[in-house]
């Protein structure tokens, strides 16, 4: 299958742990699609991840971008533009669907009697389950991650159950009690591969930029009406504080194509006037939501 992507340079992958993370998933999804031979690298932060990717020209990593219930990943956002090397770009893209699952030490639902750990967002997404299915004086308990989580069960009994991916339970050896406990069943992820791979177009392409204009009524639209004149498809826009002055954005766009279309182009070109700040982040493949 042609990808328009060459990763025989590259000798390492960061991506966000621990082991077991939906994270992790995504990444064995982009190793085995584009057969990349090379260590993975687990980082405990995104801002990691990133950082390990601008310091070793031959890396690569993979990041959270966007979930469907919780928005943005503000943090993967921040940090793409914070990268020094510009040429580190997002190189794909994945949809995952996040199915929860409860794990325990012990095989018989209804011992869970005493405390249920997770990340906070997979306790968030799962609150209707725990409501109605787990006693009502189970202590709900916070962990950094899911895989987190699933680890910690070893110092507790077994009336204790941790939220988490069916990986994580083979991982930390542990007993799935449920499956798809997640109150939201369309819940998923996107995440992205980022790097410093020259990318050529192949069908199906979206790019990412982002930009800022100036505080000043009508700057935005300006810009969105630049692609609308050109008859290019926005699929996403997003915002986060610049962090250089309060009530300055900047502002991330998703656009079907590639940017070494013409068409695209004549756009960016149109949009140098009207930005105080413009950068490309990256022409790839659009992903679907899929079963991985």
């Amino acid at each position: 299958m042609k990808t328009g992507l060459n990763f025989e340079h590259i000798q390492n992958i960061a991506y966000l742990g621990p082991a077991g993370s939906y994270t992790e998933m995504a990444m064995d999804f982009f190793v085995h699609k584009y057969e990349i031979q090379a260590h993975p690298f687990e980082q405990k932060t995104i801002r990691q991840v990133a950082e390990f990717v601008d310091e070793n020209p031959d890396s690569i990593g993979v990041l959270p971008v966007e979930n469907s219930i919780e928005g943005a990943v503000r943090e993967t956002l921040d940090n793409l533009i914070r990268l020094k090397n510009r040429n580190i770009k997002i190189l794909s893209e994945v949809i995952m669907p996040i199915e929860h699952c409860l794990l325990a030490r012990t095989t018989e639902f209804y011992s869970i009697t005493s405390g249920i750990i997770s990340h906070p967002q997979a306790l968030a997404q799962c609150q209707n389950f725990i409501h109605a299915e787990l006693p009502y004086s189970v202590q709900v308990m916070e962990a950094s991650s899911t895989a987190e989580a699933a680890r910690s069960l070893v110092n507790y009994n077994l009336t204790y159950a941790a939220i988490g991916s069916k990986k994580t339970a083979d991982i930390y050896r542990l007993n799935v009690l449920r499956e798809n406990i997640n109150d939201d069943k369309s819940n998923c992820t996107r995440f992205i591969l980022i790097g410093d791979v020259e990318s050529e177009f192949v069908k199906g392409m979206q790019s990412t930029l982002a930009f800022s204009t100036e505080n000043k009524p009508g700057a935005l639209l300006d810009v969105l009406e630049i692609f609308r004149n050109n008859k290019i498809n926005l699929s996403y826009i997003s915002s986060r504080p610049s962090k250089q002055m309060f009530g300055e954005y900047i502002f991330y766009v998703n656009f079907d194509g590639h940017t070494s279309h013409s068409q695209i182009l004549k756009t960016v070109e149109e949009m140098k006037a009207k930005t105080t700040f413009l950068r490309f982040l990256g022409s790839y493949e659009k992903d679907v939501v899929k079963n991985v």
